[in-house]
């Protein structure tokens, strides 16, 4: 059972730091409630502890350097996620680009053949009316996924999208062809 003394001398600790630390904390999180549950899983794990603690510990310095701690493993998790979310997005841009440069390396002459041109003329009329218009703006009239973006006010990752979609169904339809 602990001792009112105990009780009060946390409760001190508490009232004169847990802001401090929490603003410490909002400093590198940037979030409210990340900060505040690692100070109060500090203030737990300190209340836990106690006992074990030597005589000569400082509580605020060793409760600053749970928080440190913590705050730390948290930017290095999201780092971790940024890398991964980097990598991905590189991944895709070169499959991307991978389809671009497929569908550009085709003979022009062979491409625009009757045939050819039906299946394609077919396909595009298949699409929605705004990836069809994106797609069209993007090869036929030569714009750039930025500037399409402007015109159309939609996000630059919205119109990779509706050209992947486009050159997805196109490959789709010209298969015996590729």
């Amino acid at each position: 059972m602990e001792s009112f003394s105990d009780i009060q001398s946390f409760n001190l600790l508490f009232n004169e730091y847990h802001e401090r630390f929490i603003r410490f904390a909002i400093g590198y999180v940037k979030d409210r409630q990340t900060a505040e549950d690692f100070v109060s899983e500090a203030f737990a794990v300190f209340w836990e502890n106690r006992r074990l603690l030597s005589p000569d510990t400082r509580p605020p310095a060793y409760l600053m350097t749970i928080v440190k701690n913590k705050c730390l493993n948290y930017l290095q998790h999201q780092q971790v996620q940024q890398r991964v979310t980097e990598d991905l997005r590189d991944h895709s841009e070169w499959l991307l680009q991978t389809k671009i440069s497929t569908l550009e390396a085709c003979e022009p002459d062979f491409l625009f053949s009757g045939e050819i041109q039906k299946i394609i003329d077919s396909t595009l009329n298949q699409l929605p009316k705004k990836t069809r218009r994106i797609f069209l703006m993007s090869r036929v009239e030569g714009f750039s996924y930025s500037m399409i973006a402007r015109k159309m006010d939609l996000s630059q990752k919205s119109i990779e999208y509706h050209i992947s979609k486009a050159l997805e169904l196109l490959r789709e339809s010209l298969k015996d062809f590729m």
